[in-house]
């Protein structure tokens, strides 16, 4: 009778804590969604914060002037328009600017692949005296800001008279330090020996450099095609200084332009900035995986 009484009050025991168990999961659960629900919510509000400023100039690039220029707060257009659109295509030449900006940022951005990764690879495989030292001075001019070297720069290229023409917007960011360290970082997690037995069979620097080395490195390409051409398309003081003709001005000088032309319509500036940003904006997006893992994978192998 007592071991058919104790029986029972296990059994009474082990349902109370398997029901205290179940509790202490419910609870666990709870607090866990609770915490994600209040993670979203918190990541969704500093979105709407951080994108307002976007998003009211989008919608200032739809509304006409007359619904701007009242006492009333108008957020969204009433009546949608593309009129400032066309308005600023027509009344400067917006499209050649942005044609002008494509092109420059193209070609700084294949120039700083190329030229980036050929350096990285001869800090990183190759043997030579002074290499250490002549890493050092490239890491250096990283420390230099890019006015401390405008005017010796500009001096340069006038001296070339390259003036008003695309190699002065090109030619000199055709390499960059950050670069060099980006792809010298993915270099040297590969071991020596993948080179040396390439070498052994054969294989040339450049073929080594672009059969095995780029396929291994696409994520760094991509991370360094994101930053430079972002850097290149958003270029001012630069381009200002060297050209003076509307067929060599890129996007980032054009637009002010639309300042002087009629400084009364403020929603046809703002459609004509929508439009230059939009690019930018949409490369972000498309490459910010590829940026941001080429960027902490370089950080962690190196």
């Amino acid at each position: 009778m007592e071991s058919i009484i104790q029986s029972s009050v296990k059994n009474n025991n082990s349902k109370e804590i398997e029901k205290r168990k179940q509790e202490a999961l419910k609870k666990a659960l709870f607090r866990r969604r609770a915490g994600r629900m209040a993670l979203v919510i918190g990541n969704l509000f500093m979105t709407v914060f951080v994108l307002l400023p976007l998003l009211y100039a989008i919608s200032i690039a739809f509304m006409p002037s007359s619904e701007l220029f009242t006492m009333r707060m108008n957020i969204l257009p009433s009546a949608p328009t593309m009129n400032n659109f066309t308005q600023a295509l027509t009344k400067i030449p917006l499209t050649r600017f942005i044609v002008n900006s494509f092109l420059v940022a193209g070609c700084i951005t294949i120039g700083q692949i190329v030229s980036c990764s050929f350096a990285a690879f001869s800090f990183s495989f190759l043997e030579f005296k002074g290499k250490n030292l002549l890493f050092m001075i490239v890491m250096a001019t990283m420390m230099i800001p890019g006015e401390a070297t405008i005017l010796s720069n500009y001096l340069t290229v006038s001296g070339f008279h390259w003036l008003d023409s695309y190699r002065v917007l090109i030619v000199p960011y055709l390499t960059s330090a950050m670069g060099i360290f980006l792809f010298r970082q993915f270099y040297k997690s590969f071991p020596i020996s993948l080179y040396e037995s390439a070498t052994i069979d054969g294989c040339s620097n450049l073929r080594f450099i672009m059969s095995i080395l780029m396929p291994l490195t696409k994520s760094a390409i991509g991370a360094m095609a994101v930053y430079t051409f972002i850097n290149a398309w958003n270029m001012y003081m630069w381009p200002l200084l060297v050209t003076g003709s509307d067929q060599m001005r890129t996007v980032q000088i054009g637009i002010g332009m639309l300042d002087s032309v009629d400084s009364q319509s403020i929603s046809m500036m703002i459609a004509g900035v929508v439009m230059i940003i939009a690019p930018s904006i949409s490369i972000f997006i498309i490459g910010q995986k590829q940026l941001i893992r080429g960027m902490f994978s370089g950080a962690i192998k190196g």
